[in-house]
């Protein structure tokens, strides 16, 4: 499946049997879709970590919402992870379903509730991919495996769906029962992804209380 991180993260946020989203981290889907970008930009080397800031290489993605991702962020004085994570996060659940929408991935079906307010209704063109994506990012976590042999964007989707809190990837009582398995994915993807756990789960906590 070859899609962006946050193209994989939208399809893994869907619940395939309930044919509806997670309605756990729905409130903050923009913003992990967000880290998932800006992780992708790290993986790619068109960002870096300085000092805890963000800082560009001075490359620009093919792809239009990670280069609108990246464009948020100065050229010349790093950010803030912690800013760069909500920055703009209401648009980026629009952009990256009409991504998907566009390459046949998912079809969405407008109306009206009442008659009156507007509604959306999205479903899985190939929910058979989708399942194979949710068990490759799950066997991250599940499958026993060493935290150093997980492919980076496995260990990145699986970190940023745990620390969202997305329940369509992990349960809660998965985390638990694997927390050592956890414990290593998340020191993994810190290493790799210096700062982006912090931002993620401070974009979370304040979601949450309303602050953002």
């Amino acid at each position: 499946m070859d899609m962006t991180l946050p193209q994989r993260l939208y399809l893994l946020s869907y619940d395939i049997d309930g044919n509806r989203f997670d309605p756990v981290s729905t409130p903050y889907r923009g913003h992990l879709l967000r880290a998932a970008a800006l992780t992708e930009l790290i993986i790619g080397g068109l960002l870096r970590d300085n000092g805890g800031r963000a800082e560009r290489t001075g490359r620009t993605p093919d792809d239009p919402f990670l280069a609108d991702v990246l464009s948020g962020l100065s050229p010349n004085e790093p950010g803030h992870w912690i800013n760069a994570v909500p920055d703009r996060e209401w648009k980026a659940e629009t952009t990256v379903r009409e991504q998907l929408l566009a390459n046949g991935s998912i079809t969405v079906v407008r109306g009206r509730v009442l008659g009156i307010f507007p509604s959306r209704k999205v479903t899985l063109d190939h929910p058979e991919r989708v399942r194979l994506l949710r068990e490759r990012t799950r066997d991250a976590v599940l499958a026993g495996r060493e935290a150093a042999s997980v492919p980076i964007e496995d260990a990145a989707l699986a970190a940023i769906a745990v620390e969202g809190d997305v329940w369509t990837v992990f349960t809660p009582a998965e985390r638990q029962r694997h927390r050592a398995e956890v414990k290593a994915l998340r020191e993994r993807f810190e290493a790799e992804v210096p700062g982006m756990l912090n931002a993620i789960l401070t974009a979370v906590v304040n979601r949450r209380a309303g602050t953002s």
